[in-house]
């Protein structure tokens, strides 16, 4: 099945009742859902997991495999620890216990993709309407919030069964409290389409933070 749309949409972890993350920092039980889901998603990333099951690449360029379409394909390492400090590993609430939530970004699976003509897809977050000082600050991981091309492309889930899609983690490391925040987060690269209105998840994704203290 190939998908006909020309560009990626995307979806976010955590992902529990919709898009809207609310929480009190002071309140573990409000928050931790979001984590748990978290460590649920990320555990076929484990460093570990990722090292039996698949191949260093190299980076930078696409990983074209020729051979027979039934072959089974090899699939890239993309390890939870490239995701740092959204990684789950030093702090294992995700900063959520500090009131600087993670969300992790992931790219649909389109078969045969090649994002980005040759160059990374990058991803950026803004407010998406209202008070643009309410978001002053957010850390992009890996390699400054890229896509890296290595990954691409996906030969489909019957002969590329170890792959693991690459996300981008987004550290909100300084949102308004106690008022809701709508944020937009934008892929961005030679032939991404992120501006259609008649879809909020093609080539973007508007998700809002209500935190409180």
């Amino acid at each position: 099945y190939q998908d006909l749309s020309p560009s990626s949409g995307v979806m976010i972890r955590p992902y529990l009742n919709g898009f809207t993350i609310a929480f009190n920092v002071s309140q573990p039980n409000t928050w931790q859902p979001y984590v748990d889901n978290m460590h649920n998603f990320l555990s076929a990333y484990d460093d570990k997991a990722q090292e039996e099951k698949n191949i260093e690449c190299v980076p930078g360029q696409y990983f074209i495999q020729g051979g027979n379409d039934s072959e089974e394909k090899k699939a890239c390492q993309f390890k939870r620890s490239l995701l740092q400090n959204c990684s789950g590993i030093e702090d294992p609430t995700f900063g959520y216990s500090k009131g600087q939530p993670c969300i992790l970004l992931k790219m649909n699976r389109i078969i045969g993709y090649r994002p980005g003509a040759g160059v990374p897809v990058s991803v950026d977050c803004k407010v998406q309407k209202g008070n643009e000082s309410h978001l002053r600050s957010v850390d992009l991981y890996p390699g400054n919030g890229t896509f890296d091309l290595m990954y691409y492309p996906y030969y489909g889930k019957f002969t590329h069964v170890n792959y693991t899609s690459p996300l981008v983690a987004m550290h909100f490391t300084d949102v308004q409290k106690n008022c809701l925040v709508p944020i937009q987060c934008s892929l961005n690269g030679k032939g991404i389409i992120n501006n259609l209105n008649s879809d909020r998840f093609l080539g973007r994704i508007i998700f809002t933070f209500s935190i409180g203290k």
